[in-house]
C-alpha cells in the first residue's frame, strides 16, 4: 500500500514530500476495520546505498527457508487433529485462545499495549496469532513477553495518527 500522496512515506531523502496533516489525510482514506484484518503491517524507509554494498552476510535463504519449513512443521503438527486449519493464520477465535496460551507477564504487556495504542479485539487476535508464529520460528513451546512486543510492532498502522 502506497502510504502518502507523494509515493514517499517515511523517506529521508525524498524530493518530494507529504506533509504530516496529507499523509494523515491520504492514510485515513484506508478504513480501520480493513487494516485490523491485515496481519502485519510496517514502516520501510529506504535501504542507503552503503548499507547494500556492504560486505556483511547477512542470514542466508537457505538458513531461513529451514527455520520457517521448521515453523510450518510445527504448526501442521499442533493442528493434526482439525479439518480447516493448518496454519497458525487459519485459526478461529477459540483456537487462539487454546493455542495461543500467555504467561501473567506477557497477557500483561499485551494488555498495556491495547489499552496505549487503542487496539481492536481484531488487532489483540492478530497480534497472538502473530506471536505464536514468531515463536514457531524460534523453536519456543510457549509464547513470551519477546514474541508478544515483536507482534505488537508489526502493527505500525495501528498507532495513534498512524505516523507513529
Amino acid at each position: 500500500m502506497k502510504q502518502s500522496p507523494s509515493g514517499y512515506f517515511n523517506d529521508p531523502d525524498a524530493p518530494i514530500t507529504s506533509s504530516p496533516a496529507e499523509m494523515q489525510r491520504y492514510l485515513s482514506k484506508v478504513s480501520g476495520p480493513l487494516l485490523d484484518r491485515i496481519d502485519i503491517h510496517i514502516e520501510v524507509t529506504p535501504v542507503p546505498f552503503e548499507k547494500l554494498s556492504d560486505d556483511r552476510k547477512g542470514e542466508s535463504s537457505v538458513s531461513i527457508r529451514k527455520r520457517v519449513t521448521a515453523a510450518r512443521e510445527r504448526q501442521t503438527l499442533r493442528f493434526a487433529d482439525l479439518d480447516a486449519v493448518h496454519y497458525n493464520a487459519q485459526m478461529t477465535v477459540k483456537q487462539i485462545r487454546t493455542f495461543c496460551q500467555l504467561d501473567p507477564d506477557s497477557k500483561e504487556l499485551l494488555k498495556t499495549a491495547m489499552e496505549r495504542l487503542n487496539l481492536s479485539a481484531r488487532a489483540y487476535d492478530r497480534i497472538l496469532k502473530v506471536a505464536r508464529t514468531i515463536a514457531d520460528l524460534e523453536g519456543a513451546a510457549a509464547i513470551n513477553g519477546a514474541h508478544i512486543s515483536e507482534a505488537i510492532q508489526y502493527r505500525s498502522l495501528d498507532r495513534d495518527g498512524w505516523l507513529g
